[in-house]
Protein backbone atom coordinates (compact mmCIF):
# COMPACT_ATOMS: atom_id res chain seq x y z
CA UNK A 1 0.00 0.00 0.00
CA UNK A 2 1.07 3.25 -1.30
CA UNK A 3 2.03 6.30 1.70
CA UNK A 4 -0.76 8.82 2.11
CA UNK A 5 0.50 11.88 0.08
CA UNK A 6 -0.54 15.27 2.28
CA UNK A 7 -0.40 19.16 0.44
CA UNK A 8 0.48 21.34 3.28
CA UNK A 9 -1.02 24.72 2.40
CA UNK A 10 -0.61 27.58 4.87
CA UNK A 11 -1.07 31.44 4.22
CA UNK A 12 -3.61 34.02 5.81
CA UNK A 13 -6.44 33.21 3.42
CA UNK A 14 -7.59 36.64 4.63
CA UNK A 15 -9.92 35.89 2.49
CA UNK A 16 -9.56 32.40 0.82
CA UNK A 17 -10.19 33.48 -2.75
CA UNK A 18 -10.07 31.28 -5.95
CA UNK A 19 -6.71 31.84 -6.53
CA UNK A 20 -5.43 29.61 -3.51
CA UNK A 21 -8.53 26.82 -4.50
CA UNK A 22 -6.56 26.52 -7.90
CA UNK A 23 -3.28 26.36 -6.54
CA UNK A 24 -4.49 23.58 -4.47
CA UNK A 25 -6.01 21.91 -7.23
CA UNK A 26 -3.09 22.00 -9.45
CA UNK A 27 -1.12 20.46 -6.66
CA UNK A 28 -3.31 18.07 -5.95
CA UNK A 29 -3.61 16.43 -9.68
CA UNK A 30 0.46 16.85 -10.63
CA UNK A 31 1.44 15.65 -7.30
CA UNK A 32 -1.01 13.04 -6.77
CA UNK A 33 -1.62 14.35 -3.45
CA UNK A 34 -4.69 12.56 -1.53
CA UNK A 35 -5.28 15.68 0.96
CA UNK A 36 -4.29 19.24 0.65
CA UNK A 37 -4.48 20.40 4.09
CA UNK A 38 -5.41 24.74 4.45
CA UNK A 39 -3.76 25.98 7.43
CA UNK A 40 -4.76 29.41 8.22
CA UNK A 41 -1.62 31.55 10.07
CA UNK A 42 -2.00 32.68 13.58
CA UNK A 43 0.36 35.38 12.91
CA UNK A 44 2.52 35.34 9.50
CA UNK A 45 6.18 35.56 9.75
CA UNK A 46 6.98 36.96 6.18
CA UNK A 47 4.54 40.21 6.43
CA UNK A 48 2.88 42.88 7.82
CA UNK A 49 -0.88 41.66 8.00
CA UNK A 50 -2.88 44.89 8.67
CA UNK A 51 -6.78 44.33 8.83
CA UNK A 52 -5.88 40.16 9.77
CA UNK A 53 -8.91 39.07 10.99
CA UNK A 54 -8.99 36.44 14.03
CA UNK A 55 -8.53 32.87 13.51
CA UNK A 56 -11.70 31.38 13.69
CA UNK A 57 -13.17 33.74 10.83
CA UNK A 58 -10.71 32.86 8.92
CA UNK A 59 -10.65 29.36 9.49
CA UNK A 60 -14.66 29.23 9.04
CA UNK A 61 -14.35 30.55 5.54
CA UNK A 62 -11.35 28.44 4.64
CA UNK A 63 -14.30 25.40 5.88
CA UNK A 64 -16.72 26.83 3.43
CA UNK A 65 -14.70 26.82 0.73
CA UNK A 66 -13.70 23.28 0.93
CA UNK A 67 -16.26 21.50 2.21
CA UNK A 68 -17.10 20.24 -1.06
CA UNK A 69 -14.12 19.32 -2.30
CA UNK A 70 -13.46 15.72 -1.20
CA UNK A 71 -9.88 15.75 -1.02
CA UNK A 72 -9.20 19.47 0.48
CA UNK A 73 -9.65 19.85 4.03
CA UNK A 74 -9.13 22.77 7.10
CA UNK A 75 -7.03 22.52 9.65
CA UNK A 76 -6.46 24.26 13.12
CA UNK A 77 -3.22 23.29 13.49
CA UNK A 78 -1.18 26.77 13.05
CA UNK A 79 -4.11 28.49 15.19
CA UNK A 80 -3.47 26.81 18.22
CA UNK A 81 0.20 27.23 18.42
CA UNK A 82 1.22 31.13 19.89
CA UNK A 83 3.61 33.46 18.15
CA UNK A 84 4.27 33.37 14.47
CA UNK A 85 3.47 30.40 12.30
CA UNK A 86 6.69 29.20 10.74
CA UNK A 87 6.14 26.45 8.24
CA UNK A 88 8.95 24.60 9.93
CA UNK A 89 6.59 24.11 13.16
CA UNK A 90 4.04 22.80 11.22
CA UNK A 91 5.77 20.47 9.03
CA UNK A 92 7.70 18.97 12.46
CA UNK A 93 4.15 18.31 14.04
CA UNK A 94 2.62 17.10 10.81
CA UNK A 95 6.14 14.71 10.28
CA UNK A 96 4.75 13.49 14.27
CA UNK A 97 1.27 12.76 13.28
CA UNK A 98 1.63 11.38 9.90
CA UNK A 99 4.98 9.58 10.50
CA UNK A 100 4.33 7.04 6.66
CA UNK A 101 2.77 10.25 4.72
CA UNK A 102 5.08 11.88 1.76
CA UNK A 103 4.49 15.64 2.85
CA UNK A 104 4.37 18.37 0.35
CA UNK A 105 4.44 22.02 1.27
CA UNK A 106 3.01 24.24 -1.24
CA UNK A 107 3.75 27.52 -1.89
CA UNK A 108 3.90 30.43 -4.81
CA UNK A 109 7.30 31.51 -6.43
CA UNK A 110 7.27 34.70 -4.91
CA UNK A 111 7.79 32.66 -1.33
CA UNK A 112 10.96 31.44 -2.30
CA UNK A 113 12.18 35.09 -1.97
CA UNK A 114 12.21 35.36 1.47
CA UNK A 115 13.86 34.13 4.17
CA UNK A 116 13.21 30.52 5.62
CA UNK A 117 13.42 29.59 9.16
CA UNK A 118 15.41 26.02 9.60
CA UNK A 119 15.16 25.80 5.33
CA UNK A 120 17.38 22.81 4.94
CA UNK A 121 15.39 20.73 7.74
CA UNK A 122 12.24 21.56 6.05
CA UNK A 123 13.47 20.47 2.50
CA UNK A 124 14.58 16.88 4.21
CA UNK A 125 11.61 16.71 6.31
CA UNK A 126 9.07 17.64 3.05
CA UNK A 127 9.11 18.07 -0.80
CA UNK A 128 8.63 21.67 -1.75
CA UNK A 129 6.10 22.19 -4.53
CA UNK A 130 6.31 25.68 -5.56
CA UNK A 131 3.74 27.23 -7.95
CA UNK A 132 5.33 28.61 -11.08
CA UNK A 133 2.70 31.74 -12.02
CA UNK A 134 3.48 33.72 -15.08
CA UNK A 135 2.94 37.55 -12.81
CA UNK A 136 5.57 36.46 -10.08
CA UNK A 137 8.77 38.65 -9.93
CA UNK A 138 11.52 35.78 -11.05
CA UNK A 139 12.63 34.47 -7.13
CA UNK A 140 15.75 32.33 -6.95
CA UNK A 141 15.40 28.77 -8.90
CA UNK A 142 16.26 26.94 -5.41
CA UNK A 143 17.62 23.78 -6.26
CA UNK A 144 15.50 20.41 -5.06
CA UNK A 145 11.85 22.32 -5.54
CA UNK A 146 9.33 21.00 -7.32
CA UNK A 147 8.16 23.14 -9.70
CA UNK A 148 4.68 23.57 -10.88
CA UNK A 149 2.91 25.46 -13.54
CA UNK A 150 -0.41 26.86 -12.88
CA UNK A 151 -3.18 28.60 -15.14
CA UNK A 152 -3.02 32.76 -15.09
CA UNK A 153 -5.42 34.01 -12.07
CA UNK A 154 -4.45 37.22 -10.50
CA UNK A 155 -6.27 37.68 -7.44
CA UNK A 156 -5.32 39.40 -4.57
CA UNK A 157 -7.18 38.88 -0.44
CA UNK A 158 -6.06 42.91 -0.21
CA UNK A 159 -8.32 43.34 -3.51
CA UNK A 160 -10.78 41.72 -2.18
CA UNK A 161 -10.92 43.43 1.04
CA UNK A 162 -10.90 46.71 -0.93
CA UNK A 163 -13.53 45.70 -3.28
CA UNK A 164 -15.91 44.85 -0.04
CA UNK A 165 -14.70 48.15 1.68
CA UNK A 166 -15.77 50.07 -1.39
CA UNK A 167 -19.06 48.03 -1.95
CA UNK A 168 -18.06 46.60 -4.93
CA UNK A 169 -18.67 42.90 -6.24
CA UNK A 170 -16.29 39.94 -5.37
CA UNK A 171 -18.67 37.35 -7.07
CA UNK A 172 -16.51 34.95 -8.87
CA UNK A 173 -13.37 36.00 -6.99
CA UNK A 174 -13.90 33.77 -3.45
CA UNK A 175 -16.24 30.59 -3.66
CA UNK A 176 -20.68 31.61 -3.09
CA UNK A 177 -20.19 30.37 0.33
CA UNK A 178 -17.32 32.53 1.38
CA UNK A 179 -18.94 35.52 -0.39
CA UNK A 180 -22.23 35.14 1.22
CA UNK A 181 -20.19 34.51 4.83
CA UNK A 182 -18.45 37.81 4.29
CA UNK A 183 -21.60 39.72 3.49
CA UNK A 184 -23.75 37.83 6.31
CA UNK A 185 -20.85 38.95 9.24
CA UNK A 186 -19.84 42.39 7.34
CA UNK A 187 -16.40 41.26 7.23
CA UNK A 188 -13.83 44.04 5.82
CA UNK A 189 -16.21 46.74 5.70
CA UNK A 190 -14.96 50.41 6.09
CA UNK A 191 -14.16 50.63 10.24
CA UNK A 192 -16.11 47.05 10.75
CA UNK A 193 -14.56 43.36 10.98
CA UNK A 194 -11.43 44.01 11.40
CA UNK A 195 -11.07 42.59 14.82
CA UNK A 196 -14.21 40.53 15.00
Amino acid sequence: MSALRVGIFGGTFNPIHLGHLLLAETARQTLSLDRVLFLPALQPPHKRAPGLLDGATRLRMVQLAVKDHPGFAASDIELRRPGPSYSIDTVRALRRALPKAELFLLVGQDMLGVRWAAWNELKRLCTIAAVRRPDSRRARMERGIRWLDMPLMSIASSDIRARVAGGRSIRYLVPAPVERYIRQHRLYQAGEGTSK
